[in-house]
């Protein structure tokens, strides 16, 4: 045969071989399981729920002191120096804070553990006792690190709060774990069952932990804090407002520096905890409501890192973390001990100093991502879309040659994604790196491997966007608070988007029937029903509210402690689970159509002009209505090009020609959706200021706050029915 046909039909067998093999793989299988009847999958490689990733560890605390002895000389938590802080005012006179930060300085291993026995022994001598609980209030931070092991260490159960909790919300949290114990049995227990019938936590919480910037909030609210005697700052700076506070005789309050001293020259003992002793009361962001303490057990958080740690390929103690997400959520604490545990180092950023044209970062200095330089990231979806929408836009005012060479290597990329077998890979794609997206790739520091995204859906579009541009795989997960972020993982091979994985070594995924939804398991082709989650990361329960604790988690005939999520799901032939649904935010309209407020808010989110939106639907009418919050850089722009003047931004969202652009804008991205046309906002209201979690009408991960939202503008919405 000619050497030249065997030299394209090779490749080309090869091609379709390996295509095919892959679209084959079975990611989830089969698994039969107790409790309510439905179709239950797990994961294929495991035939066993997964416990524990490391011999002989059991907790968390374990998990950090075997690596600390392993990788002592390691850099494990780095923080950048603050150089300088400059104020900026705006052309309408808003005033700006801009930092210039320096490099990372780091703590090695062995310090770090240093400073967490310590800490935990000053903690001790300041009179916090084996099982109590403490109050961590504060950004994330390495200190928040460090306070974290160091109770860990003595067996103390840490209460996270949200930082950017409002003062309603943040007196909520505080009250509810600061005043009357929960007390369901007569008796205290050292530790919780893993599937207890009653509970009992029974000491008073009475230490807060929290930066100068908190302090100044708790300080506001101390009326109300009647239990709370110790304060500890994990900065030097003391505000003045709570110096007030000490001076009475109220608070005691004590730098980080101070306990850590205190431990070092009175070293007690560790108190290491069990499986089942709780970790951490975890406050959900309150996105239903008022917040809720998901109480967490070192086994259920264990299981969800050990998990993880199975599916990030080749995480080793080279790996570099950037962490920015909240300490507080729960996505965010098991990546950091995953991270501790094999070994790696972690960088702390935030939002606001991420990359160089962040909000905060000074202009000509550089942000977090191109100082550190990670390998390894986990972000939400909020945080995605924006770096997206930064390099499109760029792309696009560039123009010319940059922008046809741009979306045609874009177009090349996607094309060997969807399976083309002439699309670009191999030195094509090395190609086109080099080229076109190393810029790109910089924006996150350029040796980016690997990226998590979880705390809300992803777009399909960012998904590809990422994968493409960033060169590395981007896995989006699903899970709740209730069962410490695990559920399912979608694996690096895995090229789909708009699905959320395969079962995580230590959770069975099953869906029951919705017959009021019209989704059941004996849907075709593929089952369809509620979210029913077990294993050993689903949590005891919630804090002192035994009537939602039994709504919601369930415990079947052999033992399987089970959670109902509220989200409705549908499996594919591979094992993999979509969402495609939830139950609270489904609304019968007048003429008896069912709409999905959630799946059509996620859908017309895609909009250029749409930083946020909220689909609201009334019984009483045959049509939806939304209310949007716009995004002001396309709004300006599209009124520049359309010729329309205005003095405020305010007034440019009220001007007719502007509404009518942006429900055309809808509407495409409706149809692109196909969308029903009952689903497709009939009237909105364009909004100028944007939602953020100081509002209270989002949450700290950017979800949406229906119930806060609709009566904030109940005004507003009642005007768009009657218009």
């Amino acid at each position: 045969m000619n050497p030249y046909i065997v030299g394209i039909l090779v490749p080309l067998v090869i091609a379709f071989l390996y295509k095919n093999s892959k679209s084959t793989k079975k990611r989830g299988v089969p698994v039969d399981v107790g409790g309510e009847p439905g179709y239950a999958i797990r994961n294929a490689r495991f035939p066993t729920l997964l416990e524990t990733a490391w011999e002989g560890v059991s907790t968390l605390a374990q998990l950090f002191e075997m690596a600390c002895k392993k990788h002592g000389h390691n850099h494990l938590l780095g923080t950048r120096k603050l150089i300088s802080k400059d104020t900026e005012v705006s052309a309408d006179g808003r005033s700006f804070e801009k930092l210039h930060l320096g490099e990372y300085e780091w703590l090695t291993y062995g310090q770090v553990f240093e400073k967490v026995c310590n800490f935990a022994s000053g903690l001790a001598h300041l009179g916090t006792r084996s099982e109590e609980r403490v109050a961590i209030f504060a950004d994330t931070r390495a200190e928040w690190f460090i306070a974290l092991q160091g109770c860990f260490r003595r067996n103390v159960s840490v209460v996270t709060i949200y930082a950017s909790l409002g003062e309603e919300a943040l007196c909520y949290s505080l009250n509810e774990v600061l005043s009357l114990s929960l007390s369901l049995v007569n008796a205290p227990i050292r530790r919780i069952d893993i599937y207890p019938k009653h509970i009992r936590i029974d000491t008073e919480v009475t230490t807060v932990i929290c930066g100068a910037k908190e302090l100044k909030k708790l300080a506001e609210v101390s009326g109300q804090l009647e239990t709370v005697k110790c304060v500890i700052c994990l900065d030097d700076e003391i505000p003045s407002s709570a110096s007030e506070m000490v001076q009475s005789g109220r608070w005691r309050v004590v730098s980080i520096v101070d306990v850590e001293k205190l431990g070092r020259e009175n070293p007690v003992d560790a108190a290491l905890p069990l499986s089942a002793d709780v970790a951490v009361i975890m406050y959900t962001s309150g996105s239903t409501g008022q917040p809720k303490g998901v109480i967490m057990t070192h086994g259920n958080v264990l299981a969800v890192v050990s998990s993880v740690r199975t599916i990030v390929t080749g995480l080793e103690d080279k790996d570099v973390y950037l962490a920015f997400l909240p300490l507080a959520h729960i996505l965010e604490i098991a990546a950091e001990n995953l991270i501790a545990g094999v070994g790696s180092a972690i960088g702390y950023g935030t939002p606001m100093t991420l990359t160089d044209t962040s909000n905060k970062i000074k202009k000509g200095t550089k942000g977090d991502a191109t100082v550190l330089r990670p390998t390894v990231m986990a972000a939400v979806p909020a945080i995605l879309d924006r770096v997206q929408d930064g390099v499109w836009k760029k792309v696009d005012a560039k123009g010319g040659l940059t922008k046809k060479l741009f979306d045609f290597a874009y177009a090349r990329r996607i094309s060997a994604i969807n399976g083309s077998w002439f699309g670009a890979r191999g030195i094509e794609l090395l190609l086109w790196n080099f080229v076109v997206f190393r810029k790109v790739q910089a924006v996150l520091g350029g040796r980016i491997r690997f990226l998590l995204s979880g705390g809300a859906p992803l777009s399909g579009d960012t998904q590809r966007f990422i994968n493409i541009c960033l060169g590395a795989p981007i896995c989006q997960g699903y899970g709740l608070t209730e069962t410490c972020a695990g559920g399912t993982f979608s694996e690096v091979d895995d090229p789909s988007v708009g699905r959320v994985g395969n079962p995580v070594p230590c959770s069975y995924i099953k869906l029951i029937d919705w017959p009021e939804g019209g989704y059941l398991t004996s849907n075709s082709p593929m089952p369809r029903g509620e979210i029913v989650i077990g294993g050993p990361n689903v949590t005891v329960g919630y804090f002192k509210n035994e009537a939602k604790t039994k709504e919601v988690y369930k415990v079947d005939e052999r033992g399987m402690r089970w959670f109902y999520t509220g989200d409705v799901g549908q499996f594919h032939a591979d094992g993999c689970l979509e969402i495609i649904d939830r139950k609270k935010d489904i609304v019968k309209l007048q003429h008896g159509e069912y709409v999905s407020l959630g799946k059509v808010e996620a859908v017309l989110v895609a909009s250029p002009y749409v930083e946020n939106i909220m689909l609201h639907a009334d019984p009483f009418h045959n049509y939806c209505v939304a209310l949007v919050v716009v995004a002001q850089s396309a709004l300006k722009e599209l009124a520049s090009k359309k010729g329309i003047a205005f003095t405020d931004f305010a007034e440019l969202c009220e001007k007719e020609e502007i509404v009518k652009e942006l429900q055309a804008s809808l509407l495409k991205a409706a149809k692109a959706a196909r969308l029903e046309k009952f689903e497709i906002p009939a009237k909105i209201k364009l909004l100028s200021d944007p939602w953020t979690p100081e509002t209270g009408l989002v949450t700290a991960a950017l979800k949406l706050k229906r119930e806060a939202a609709r009566m904030a503008f109940s005004e507003e919405l009642s005007k768009l029915y009657q218009s």
